[in-house]
């Protein structure tokens, strides 16, 4: 009789046993890597209109995440069902698209099919597939090969390694791509602003700052009035701008305020000290434009929950944490 530790031993095993398969698929998929890969990307880096992504079945699920990829990184894509496309949704594809062609077999009749309208349309095809000599692979400008030695399932029918190879190899032409485009974060951004990286990079501390009834001193203000402007901002801290030029000269947070009263030789002597004899001179500070993500970053670095926007030393605002780590 097999105890549960027999059982799941033997799950374990065949779990491993498929994702070592997935893994040798991926690693002769690299070692194929050849001039075909780099022409088919500059193929599509200097293609003038969008990149149509068609696959059936699996590889249709797979060739949908790979236009998804493709749009989101900076490559106009979008995906084509074939058996759709056939009937009525070519009429999407532009004479300056290109077609990406997923097929494991490379004889997928439903792509077949469509071979012809691609041609006579002018458009470029590039393919995907396992087999070189296949119809589809013979039509396309590239094949970009996808060696397949066996399949994860153990019938050797429903597509595992195949597909696994084939969306990462997507995944190397998207990221490949936006290598060369100098495709960044801040382009990223714009794709996703509703995502939470997209509202990083784009909400600039303009929108988040606090600018009205700003907790404020001047360097000549009593420890009382410190206390005062701390409690009434609610920010832990109180900026101290000079009175007479309206500069930004310095901050005192509530650590400030410790140190001042435990360097104290008496506790009464702390309330002598003005605001210039404590203050934190050169507070961090940053432009209204300063992205959500460089104000963490700065927060991250130095430790603190509370930054100034100043521009030409004058005092607009302040930003707290909370006001964007939400």
């Amino acid at each position: 009789m097999s105890t549960p530790n027999n059982i799941n031993n033997n799950i374990i095993q065949h779990a491993a046993q498929v994702l070592q398969i997935e893994i040798d698929c991926l690693n002769s998929t690299k070692q194929n890597l050849d001039e075909t890969f780099a022409k088919a990307v500059t193929t599509i880096q200097q293609c003038k209109g969008k990149v149509v992504v068609c696959g059936l079945g699996k590889s249709g699920i797979v060739a949908r995440k790979i236009a998804a990829t493709f749009a989101s990184t900076g490559t106009p894509s979008f995906f084509m069902h074939p058996t759709e496309a056939y009937h009525g949704d070519l009429g999407m594809v532009g004479k300056n698209d290109l077609v990406l062609m997923l097929s494991h077999s490379g004889e997928t009749d439903e792509l077949l099919r469509l071979i012809p309208f691609f041609k006579k349309n002018g458009n470029t095809i590039i393919s995907i597939s396992g087999n070189n000599n296949s119809t589809i692979a013979r039509n396309a400008c590239h094949n970009i090969h996808i060696p397949v030695q066996r399949e994860a399932c153990p019938l050797e029918l429903a597509p595992t390694a195949s597909t696994t190879a084939t969306m990462a190899m997507g995944d190397a032409i998207a990221v490949t791509l936006m290598n060369l485009n100098n495709f960044n974060a801040s382009d990223f951004a714009l794709f996703h602003p509703g995502g939470s990286l997209g509202r990083r990079l784009l909400t600039k501390a303009q929108d988040v700052m606090r600018k009205d009834n700003l907790p404020t001193v001047n360097p000549s203000s009593t420890m009382e009035d410190i206390i005062n402007a701390i409690s009434y901002g609610r920010i832990g801290a109180t900026v101290v701008v000079d009175n007479k030029t309206g500069k930004l000269v310095g901050i005192i947070t509530d650590g400030d305020l410790r140190r001042a009263l435990a360097s104290s030789n008496t506790k009464g002597s702390i309330f002598d000290q003005t605001a210039q004899n404590i203050m934190t001179t050169n507070p961090k500070t940053i432009t209204p434009n300063t992205p959500v993500a460089t104000m963490e970053n700065i927060m991250t670095k130095y430790k603190i929950t509370t930054l100034i926007v100043a521009q030409n030393n004058k005092l607009l605002g302040i930003v707290e944490y909370y006001d964007f780590g939400k």
